[in-house]
């Protein structure tokens, strides 16, 4: 669990120290099957305001409709995250890897010198997820995928590292990345306070819930681009839960 500096609020000048990026401004994709909804530049989808964040490169926002899903296709120098919101995933990949990720779970895939691998919802329910990319902090690495799960209860009232590139965090996955995914869930009038420090980046969401944060106001699946040197308080409007990346 990081640690929780007392709160300051922030006092950076220029920059903005903490960007909302409303769901609704965010690209979007209906395949029929898979309906997207990006944070970042992707596919067809172009703003070169949004081509990454520190190492983030891509945040989609996906909802997989039943029976359906991603046929094999390859990736290689990318760590790849999956944050289950509902619903379950199935992977499998070119190393023979097989697996099903639930909601509230998380998957890791290490790109490395190449990979191919599909996900699918091989259920009669809607799959929604998160899948972010993060760049490599070591390039053509062999590839590796692995997942574990995560109780919600863990992550009650406070943030909880899930995956992280600092071999000091056991309990979480490992990715190749200086990057940290930290979850927390809230109940109404909770609070968190935390700090980005210097030379960082944060992108944060709240999967479900408004919150606020420095008391603007989030709705469900907006994007948060927080500054390295930020202080921030999370206030949670109703019960929530709260996914961010913490990376260089």
């Amino acid at each position: 669990m990081p640690t929780v500096t007392a709160f300051r609020p922030a006092t950076q000048s220029g920059a903005q120290a903490i960007e909302r990026r409303p769901f609704a401004s965010l690209g979007k994709a209906d395949h029929g099957w898979l309906n997207a909804n990006h944070h970042f530049s992707f596919a067809s989808y172009y703003d070169p305001q949004r081509m990454n964040w520190g190492a983030i490169r891509v945040w989609n926002d996906d909802e997989i409709a039943p029976r359906s899903g991603f046929p094999p296709h390859p990736h290689d120098n990318m760590e790849i995250i999956t944050y289950v919101r509902e619903g379950a995933i199935t992977h499998r990949d070119s190393m023979g890897n097989e697996g099903r990720t639930e909601a509230g779970d998380i998957q890791v895939m290490s790109a490395g010198t190449g990979v191919q691998h599909s996900e699918a919802n091989v259920d009669d329910e809607t799959t929604r997820l998160f899948q972010i990319w993060i760049m490599p902090r070591e390039r053509n690495i062999a590839p590796r995928w692995d997942a574990k799960p995560f109780p919600k209860a863990n992550r009650s009232g406070a943030f909880v590292t899930l995956a992280s590139g600092d071999e000091a965090d056991t309990d979480a996955l490992y990715i190749n990345a200086d990057a940290k995914l930290l979850c927390a869930t809230l109940e109404e009038g909770q609070t968190i306070q935390h700090r980005i420090e210097d030379g960082r980046h944060a992108y944060l969401v709240p999967v479900k819930g408004g919150i606020t944060i420095n008391g603007e106001t989030f709705d469900p699946r907006d994007g948060a681009a927080i500054r390295g040197g930020t202080d921030f308080e999370i206030r949670a409007l109703s019960g929530c839960e709260i996914v961010m990346i913490d990376s260089i």
